[in-house]
Order: structure tokens, then C-alpha cells, then sequence
């Protein structure tokens, strides 16, 4: 039929935009998470590293879950309970992608140099290329995995020194944090989300923040008094740094794939050097330039739609059959 080719077009350049579209607003949450340093230094109490995480969640996901349409009484409230197999499997998503999480970062953050603590918990973009294929079907390349490993590498080169010392418990640590939100990511996209978007976020940031409470209270225990400007360093750590940036994630997530988006958790520790040298006057040298360019490049290559398998070779005597739309072949003869 004339003109279906160029509709096939049309849709697949529609679907293409729609898609770099996702992946922008997906950015945005990296972005967010990447001020994170800056108002911890700047706004927030010290040595009060699980009160802020626990902040940053619970509310947050409360929030959601009050903002749900349809929120006004008993019987409303009940609907925006997990039901089924969901109470544990949010629980689960919650402890890996936020409980689990914050308290290994900043177990990491307390006995490592940020540098180390950055390129570690970056290391959770090669663990997603390594499951993406065995528990979610998807394919990725020999190019994608190289780019994530230069991916790492470059946030290696932005934020790690010379003189950076290495603490066994805190690289477990780490580790642990990298692995968590691996497997946080893999896991989210295998289930699916079984409601609205802000009840699957508020879930997990309540069941993440629960998870914290009991840290909180026998570690570090609530503090009697805190500044103004610490409340205005935790309303943003909250509401844009968790109810939003991670409704951000949690949507792309669903719509994108694993490694496309566990890659663009390397915006954040550029994102977070960029204003140590803006706003703190935190100097940058040649090699965190480059370091910086060779992570934004790897974040680039590792978006778009999955690579396409090499087409199989025909045994001898099969037949080939023709792409669709393309134009029949008639075999020469000699």
C-alpha cells in the first residue's frame, strides 16, 4: 500500500523523540540527587547522617501516598495499601532502592573520601549490564559494556585523588550500596508497578524510611534541637531530592532500559563536583575535566534503543526470506 512505509516512519521518529523525552525528565533526578553533597556540608546538622536519610524518605513517601487522587478518608486511605504479594515485594524494592541504600552510603560516606564512596557506589551501572540479561531478557552489546565501564572510570578520574585511603568496611560498605540499588533497579523494572506512579514511589520511600527508623534511634538517636536552615536543607533533600526525583526514576525505570538508566546515576557525582567548583570554588583540574567528559559520553552511548542482534546465517539449503516491505528477489541462474 502506498504510503505505509512512510507511516512506519513517522511512528518510529514519534516513538524515538518520545523516548529521548523520557530519558531527559529521567535525567532530572540524578541532577537533584547530585546537590545532595553541597546541602549536606552546607545546610545540614553534622554527624547526623542517618536523621537526614530517614527525613528524606519517610515524609516523602507519606507525602505521596497523600497526594494520591481520592485520599480523603478511611476507606480511600486503604487503597493506597499494598495488597497481595505487593506488601512484601514493596518492602523488598523499598529496602534495596532506598533503607538499604542510604545506610550503606553513608556508612561509606563516614570512612571513605567522597571520591571513593562516588566511585563505588557508581559501580552499580556494570552489576545492572551483568543482570540485565539473565533476568530481564535485555541485550547488551560489547559497546554498551565498555561504555560502562568508562563510565566508572570517569567518575574515578573526577573525584578520586592521590592520597584517597582505602577502609575495608567501608569498601564493603560501598559495595553493598552499589549492589542494592543493582539489584533495587533490575528487580523494579522484572516487576513491574502494579498502581499509579506516586503510590509505587510513596511505597517504597515509606518502606525504605521504616526500614531507617530503627537505625536512627539506637545509632544516632533524634536530636534535641535543629537550625532553621537545617529544616530548609532536609524540605529539599525531601520533597524534590526524594518524592520527586525518585517518581522520576522509578517512571523511567518502567519505560526504559536497565542499563540506560543505571547510567544516568553518573550525572549525580558529576553533578555534585560541578557545583563543589561553582559555588565552593573547589578546584578542577585537566584530568577531572576529562574524567567528567568520558562519564557524560558514557551515559550518551549507553541511551537509545538496544543494540540489534547480528542476523543469523542461513544453513545450506535454506531460504531467505525478505525483510518486509523490502522488494522480491528472483535467484540468477546461470
Amino acid at each position: 500500500m502506498v504510503g505505509h512505509p512512510t507511516t512506519l516512519d513517522n511512528l518510529s521518529a514519534l516513538r524515538d523523540y518520545v523516548l529521548v523525552l523520557r530519558e531527559i525528565r529521567t535525567s532530572a533526578a540524578p541532577l537533584v540527587w547530585g546537590t545532595s553533597y553541597l546541602t549536606t556540608t552546607q545546610l545540614l546538622p553534622p554527624g547526623r547522617p542517618l536523621f537526614a536519610a530517614t527525613v528524606r524518605a519517610l515524609p516523602a513517601g507519606l507525602l505521596l501516598l497523600a497526594l494520591r487522587p481520592g485520599v480523603r478518608h478511611r476507606r480511600s486511605v486503604r487503597s493506597v495499601l499494598p495488597r497481595g504479594s505487593w506488601w512484601w515485594r514493596a518492602g523488598v524494592l523499598g529496602t534495596l532502592n532506598i533503607g538499604a541504600f542510604f545506610a550503606l552510603l553513608f556508612v561509606t560516606a563516614a570512612r571513605l573520601p567522597g571520591g571513593v564512596a562516588a566511585v563505588l557506589t557508581a559501580s552499580q551501572a556494570l552489576l545492572v549490564v551483568v543482570l540485565s540479561g539473565p533476568v530481564l531478557g535485555q541485550r547488551v552489546g560489547p559497546l554498551q559494556a565498555g561504555a560502562a565501564v568508562a563510565g566508572v572510570a570517569g567518575i574515578g578520574l573526577v573525584v578520586l585523588t592521590p592520597s584517597a585511603r582505602l577502609d575495608p568496611a567501608g569498601v564493603v560498605a560501598g559495595l553493598g550500596a552499589a549492589v542494592a540499588t543493582a539489584v533495587g533497579i533490575v528487580l523494579t523494572r522484572r516487576w513491574g508497578r502494579p498502581v499509579d506512579l506516586l503510590t509505587f514511589t510513596g511505597w517504597q520511600l515509606v518502606a525504605g524510611g521504616l526500614v531507617l527508623v530503627p537505625l536512627l534511634v539506637t545509632v544516632e538517636g533524634i536530636p534535641a534541637e535543629v537550625p532553621l536552615q537545617s529544616w530548609l536543607g532536609l524540605l529539599w533533600l525531601a520533597v524534590p531530592g526524594s518524592a520527586i526525583a525518585y517518581a522520576l526514576w522509578f517512571d523511567g525505570i518502567a519505560h526504559l532500559r536497565a542499563v540506560a538508566v543505571s547510567s544516568l546515576a553518573l550525572l549525580a557525582p558529576v553533578t555534585a563536583a560541578a557545583l563543589g567548583w561553582v559555588v565552593l570554588g573547589q578546584r578542577l583540574g585537566v584530568v577531572q575535566l576529562l574524567g567528567a567528559a568520558l562519564a557524560l559520553g558514557a551515559v550518551l552511548a549507553l541511551q537509545g534503543p538496544p543494540p540489534a542482534p547480528r542476523p543469523a546465517r542461513p544453513g545450506p539449503g535454506s531460504a531467505t526470506l525478505p525483510l518486509p516491505g523490502a522488494p522480491a528477489t528472483t535467484p540468477a541462474t546461470c
